[in-house]
């Protein structure tokens, strides 16, 4: 493993547990105030984490055939995310160009050093992500 790919996978894994401290650091001090209801989880914002720059591409590899290294199974039609470190089934946002949209990691991935997501072509579609391009990302907060 490159000491780049490395570095970059410690400062996702410490991005990582940042979000998990800041997010139950936000939900006990609000124990006690009225909750909102929505639809989707907002993103985990707050000080200490918050919206990150990625380089994502439109994934190429063939999706049928046999499951993802997630375990998932996928279709033209999937809306997902490979990552190389983020766990399976993480929930994250991505937005690019003014849209934003809730979406899965669903694979292992991507395998080059130019781009830390792949996304499936469906999830490209909606986002008009067409090649190679910077996104920003977040985690959604569980709840």
């Amino acid at each position: 493993m490159s000491p780049v790919l490395a570095q970059r996978q410690l400062s996702l894994v410490a991005a990582a547990v940042l979000a998990v401290v800041a997010g139950l650091v936000v939900a006990s001090r609000d124990e006690h105030a009225t909750k909102i209801v929505s639809t989707l989880p907002p993103p985990a914002i707050s000080d200490v984490s918050g919206w990150y720059a990625a380089r994502a591409a439109v994934r190429k590899r063939p999706l049928a055939g046999k499951a993802s290294g997630c375990g998932t199974l996928l279709s033209p039609k999937t809306l997902g995310v490979s990552h190389p470190v983020l766990p399976c089934g993480a929930k994250v946002f991505l937005e690019f160009h003014g849209k934003t949209v809730l979406t899965t990691v669903v694979d292992r991935g991507p395998y080059g050093a130019e781009q830390d997501f792949e996304v499936t072509p469906a999830l490209a579609d909606l986002l008009d992500l067409t090649r190679p391009e910077t996104i920003r990302w977040s985690f959604a907060r569980a709840g």
